[in-house]
Order: structure tokens, then sequence, then C-alpha cells
């Protein structure tokens, strides 16, 4: 995903997809903090944006609780007192160094003791120049933010609070939200507390879970197609941007046809697409509409997008294989297609205004023989872009094998083990998966990882995946196919 990368307090701060995170969060509330290591006084940090409705109009809400009073006396936190990896362990070593006799009971009676006396030496509340902190605000004069702060559970948990006008609210407001939650931080450890340390806000936790080809796919997965990747971009700036639109009179698109040969990636763009754009995915199969009883599958369309326009939040509808439920329209005298005739019908008629019924809905439709769709459903008004999705060139092969390679390893080496060798030449494998498409170079990655993973299995170790071990079954899925 596209990142801002700032400093605050000697810290480096990435902000991930802003724009995104505020158009998702106009659905459901987006957590931006996943995994972080924080300075002494503080033990964790949530920072939410959300959507409500108030008397004064829509708003974006963005809410930080910070974590700053005694962290919980497990059994892992007690044992790392006593072996000094705790401060409070390196504490209580000093206490008991000076023959403080209260300190040693503590570490002779790990149990609830421990909890005890970790009150008792008053570490249970938060220290600093903060710690007394009485309700204020923050200010960020820049974007004219204001935070509110107060404290929550005693004052163990300090939260501060924003509310900007949902048709005004930008990057720079979450940006400015991040810097004041960053500040409350420093206020509750120390001035330089941050310096070194890095912090990634954003919708998902890094490292990206998975590879590309997942529910949770983005456009800056996909290897190759980039004007394709550009095109699907401005769509969604679009949609994310009605306020734009309307200053201009301008009507994003309504439904968007892509077409191309089987394993081009079709579908895996337009579930990318919902999550450039922030909007739910609802995919509707071929069973779903078409049903053998007389009038079946007019009442199913008809419902599909009855359903739809009552979406509140943003949705992409996808009609996958789009070609088998409205084929062939307008040919044949059989009840069979008759039906498609009726369902192209009702869908023509339903595409003529959904756009003007509820804007937060945007339909794709993906095929992979466009010539067997009826021209006349398919004309501008009711699928305004027409994305052609082409086999990948040589350089888009290197560069699907790239993306790839790159998800694998970020989902999967830990702890000093490797999955791919130092060898690889993309270029090469690029050239030696002529004709392949996205979908081949995959079943060519998960032929090597299962091969790897039996030698892994049967022996205990297995060499990371080598140059040739990739071209070897890039051979065996041509000789296959």
């Amino acid at each position: 995903m596209s990142g801002e990368i700032f400093e605050y307090a000697g810290a480096t701060v990435e902000l991930v997809d802003a724009s995104t995170i505020l158009a998702a969060a106009r659905v459901n509330p987006v957590e931006l903090v996943h995994r972080a290591q924080w300075p002494a006084g503080v033990h964790r940090v949530e920072v939410t944006v959300s959507s409500a409705d108030t008397t004064s109009g829509p708003m974006h809400v963005f809410v930080a609780r910070i974590h700053a009073g005694a962290e919980p006396m497990t059994t892992e936190r007690m044992r790392a007192m006593v072996l000094g990896r705790d401060p409070i362990g390196v504490l209580l070593s000093k206490r008991i160094a000076e023959g403080d006799p209260v300190a040693t009971r503590i570490v002779d009676g790990v149990g609830s003791a421990a909890a005890a006396a970790y009150r008792k030496l008053g570490l249970d509340k938060p220290s600093g120049p903060a710690a007394n902190r009485r309700p204020g605000a923050f200010a960020d004069a820049g974007v004219g933010l204001q935070a509110q702060v107060d404290r929550e559970d005693g004052g163990d948990v300090v939260r501060l609070r924003s509310e900007v006008p949902r048709d005004e609210v930008t990057a720079n407001h979450l940006r400015a939200f991040v810097t004041l939650t960053l500040q409350a931080v420093t206020e509750l450890s120390e001035p330089d507390a941050l310096r070194g340390r890095r912090y990634v806000f954003s919708r998902e936790a890094p490292p990206p879970p998975a590879p590309a080809g997942t529910a949770e796919v983005t456009l800056d997965m996909v290897g190759g197609l980039t004007g394709v990747v550009a095109e699907l971009r401005q769509i969604a700036v679009s949609f994310r941007h009605p306020e734009a639109m309307a200053r201009w009179g301008a009507r994003r698109p309504q439904g968007i046809l892509m077409y191309g040969p089987p394993g081009t990636g079709k579908t895996m763009l337009s579930r990318a697409l919902a999550n450039e754009i922030g909007a739910d995915f609802r995919e509707i199969r071929t069973p779903e509409i078409l049903d053998k009883w007389l009038g079946g599958s007019e009442r199913n369309i008809k419902q599909i997008f009855r359903d739809a326009r009552r979406y509140r939040a943003p949705t992409l509808m996808l009609f996958d294989e789009f070609d088998s439920i409205v084929s062939y329209a307008g040919a044949g005298g059989d009840a069979a297609s008759q039906a498609l005739n009726a369902v192209a019908g009702i869908f023509k008629q339903e595409m003529n205004d959904l756009i003007e019924a509820n804007p937060n809905v945007i339909v794709v439709a993906t095929t992979n023989f466009p010539q067997r769709v009826d021209e006349s459903l398919i004309r501008s008004g009711r699928f305004d872009i027409k994305i052609s999705v082409p086999k990948p060139d040589e350089a888009s092969r290197a560069e699907i094998f790239r993306k790839m390679i790159q998800g694998l390893v970020a989902a999967h080496e830990r702890g000093g083990f490797r999955m791919f060798a130092d060898d690889l030449d993309l270029a090469g494998l690029g050239v030696a998966a002529t004709g392949m498409t996205g979908a081949d170079i995959k079943e060519v990655l998960r032929r090597v990882q299962m091969t790897k993973a039996m030698q892994d299995a049967r022996t205990g170790a297995a060499d990371p995946i080598s140059q040739q071990e990739l071209l070897t079954a890039i051979r065996d899925l041509r000789d296959h196919v």
C-alpha cells in the first residue's frame, strides 16, 4: 500500500494509505495500531477511526486510548521480574543488593506477594510529566485539529478524542491525530523515549499476511498490469471523493466490465478494487440467479438489486463469469434461452438508475467470453468502463514472480527460516514462463512449496527454493497442460 513516512520526536512513523482508512471508517471502525513496542510508562496504545452521526452532522471520529497504568501481573511478567528482564525486576535486584527485606520477600514468594508488592512500591501508576495531567486538550494548529484529553479506568488510561466533519476530513487530519497521540505518549514517558523507534499506523498488521490471490489482496500486490491498476486506482478515487465529483457535476463509473483469458486475475482485481475503495465485497455467483423453476431466475435477480438499493455501506458487487448469467441474450427460442433473455432484460432495467438509487454501490462483471454478452447490456451508462485483462508479457511475468515471492517471504520467513535462495533470476523466470498467466505462476510456486514441505516433513530440513527448482516446476507444468 502507499504510505507517508515522517519523523516525530526521533521516531520514524509510517501512515499507510490514509485515504483508504478514512473511506473504510465510514463503514466500520478501523483499528490502526497492531503491534508496537512502547517506552516505559506506556504498555499499549489503541487508535481507532470511525464514523458517527451527530447533532452537528456526520463526523469522522478519532480516538486514542493510551494504557499507561500497571501491566497485568501475569505469570510471565512475574518470572521476568525475578530474572531481571523487566524494569521492576531490575529495581528489585538493586533493593536486594542494598539488603531491603521487603524486596527479598517479593522474590522469595513470586505468587500473590509479587503483585501486592508491585502496588506497594508505587509502580502501578504512570510516571513522567503527564502522570497527574488533568483533563484538557492537545491541538494541531496546522489543520485546526483539537483533541480532548481525559482519563479512564481510574486514571490508568489516557484518552484523546477528535471529531472532524465527514465532508471536510482529509489525510492531514489523520496524520495530525497520530502526531497528537505520540505527543501524549512522550508526556507519559520521557521526551526522548521514542527516539530510534518505528511505528506503523495501518488498516492491516504488517507484514502483509498473505500473498496476492487471497481475499486480502490489494492493488499494490498486483504484478504487471500497470495500466489496468492505474485505471482501477482512478475509479477508487472517484468513489471515495463524491464531494469532488459533485462539485464538477461528474459521474463516476456505475459499472465495470473486465474481460480476458482465464487465469489473468480478473476476480483478484475486483477484490483489490474493493479494498482500495474501502468497500464491502459481495460476489454473486451463477447459482444465486439461475433457477430451474419458471420465473425463479427473474425473481432472484430482482431481489439481488432490491437488496443493493438498500446497502448503506460502500459495496462492490461482483458478477463473476457474467456470460453464464446473461449470455446470448436475444437468441434462441427454447425455455433456457427465454430465461436468460428475461434475466438480461431485468439486469438492463436495474442498471439504468442504480447509481442514482444508491451511490454506495459499484458493479463489476467479469467474463472470459465478452463476445457472448449482448452489447446493449454492457453499453455505456450501464457498464461505463471496459477493461481488457490480457495474458502478461515477459516483463509482467517477471513482476508477478517478484510480487508473489515477496508476499511469501513476508508471510512465512521467521526466525532465520528462508524460503528462497539468493540465485533467483526473475527476468529468467519471466522468459521461461512464456504464455503463462498469473494463475499458472501461482501454481508453479505452490508445487515447489509442496515439494519443499514434503522434504522438510521427511528429513526435518530442506534448502531454500532455488532458480533451478522453479525452472523445473515451470517445465513440468507446461508438460502436463
